[in-house]
């Protein structure tokens, strides 16, 4: 399997301080330190074979977001600061799905995002290069390799044209976007969180199946999103699969729902599979409430690599950063 990591550096200067949680102000959990852990992790096994980045034109982002969209993401921050803004950028008041975006940046902002999450200083250099890793993987399975790539931020909740959850470009849909262009594809997300936007960007597609196994919305971020009946529209009808669970499901529970879903995965017959892979879904993880053990995530690989795809593993979530770096050297094993 070859891995694409993008470099320390541009990552470390992404790094929001904190957010808003339960109990008011708490330290920002998606930092660079889990970028570290996990390429410390990769890197003490002797035989991973690392790929450099190769950087990839604006028009393949274009591809899956809209360019006013990635216009804004690009140059928020430094407007924002040129217009005396202080600190991270973050909306207070947001347009729902209709309205249009205000000429003034910290306005837009709320257009633009969903919820809360701030843009800094690094987060366009981070999550631009995160895309250049996915397509970088991508090219790598195309040419017919397997491959993981390393992205910081996440990506899967950010939709054709708005950011949230920590996500700003949706690298998994940038590398199933192009594998499209030579075969179908079929995404399987398995982090903690539903996919919503993936799950967008797709939706009226025939070409990409979309698989989410998740935390049920109906308590539990991203909310609005990931119903058994969101299913598809126009061309998509029938080529989203979502899968609710409860809090507390241990790995024989889950693996059986991830069996299942895999059975439609394998009807639907792609010639390319992509993994947004969340290690959320530890029991320890502190943002999730599911009950899988190490073993039971590494049985997770298992059953993804079993499906014998060209598969490109996009990192998603996870944040118990301790025991990230085993957690994702498990579920690859399967793939090497």
């Amino acid at each position: 399997m070859k891995v694409v990591c993008t470099d320390a550096e541009t990552q470390s200067h992404h790094a929001p301080a904190e957010e808003f949680g339960r109990e008011g102000l708490v330290a920002y959990p998606e930092g660079p330190r889990r970028y570290d852990v996990i390429r410390g992790a990769l890197q003490s096994v002797g035989s991973t074979d690392f790929v450099a980045v190769t950087n990839h034109d604006d028009g393949q982002l274009c591809a899956v977001h809209d360019a006013d969209y990635v216009a804004f993401l690009q140059g928020a921050y430094t407007s924002w600061i040129a217009a005396g803004g202080v600190g991270d950028l973050a909306a207070s008041v947001f347009s729902g799905a209709d309205g249009r975006a205000p000429a003034n940046t910290a306005a837009a902002t709320g257009f633009y995002g969903f919820d809360t999450t701030p843009l800094t200083a690094g987060t366009w250099a981070a999550t631009r290069a995160a895309a250049d890793a996915a397509l970088t993987a991508a090219d790598q399975v195309a040419a017919g390799d397997s491959a993981y790539a390393l992205c910081r931020p996440p990506g899967h909740h950010a939709s054709r044209n708005r950011f949230g959850g920590y996500c700003y470009l949706n690298h998994a849909a940038l590398a199933a976007q192009s594998l499209s262009a030579t075969g179908t594809v079929a995404i399987v997300d398995v982090d903690y969180h539903h996919g919503n936007g993936t799950q967008q960007i797709f939706y009226e597609r025939d070409d990409v199946f979309f698989v989410s196994l998740h935390a049920d919305p109906e308590w539990e971020y991203p909310l609005f999103w990931g119903r058994v009946d969101e299913t598809g529209a126009r061309d998509g009808v029938g080529f989203t699969h979502n899968v609710p669970l409860p809090a507390g499901i241990d790995d024989a529970s889950y693996l059986a729902q991830l069996a299942s879903a895999l059975q439609r995965v394998r009807a639907f017959n792609p010639r390319y599979l992509v993994v947004s892979a969340g290690f959320d879904i530890w029991r320890h993880d502190p943002l999730g409430t599911f009950a899988l053990s190490a073993d039971g995530i590494a049985r997770v690989g298992v059953s993804l690599a079993d499906l014998a795809l060209p598969t490109v593993i996009v990192q998603e979530g996870g944040y118990d950063v301790d025991t990230l770096g085993d957690l994702v050297l498990a579920f690859l094993q399967p793939f090497s």
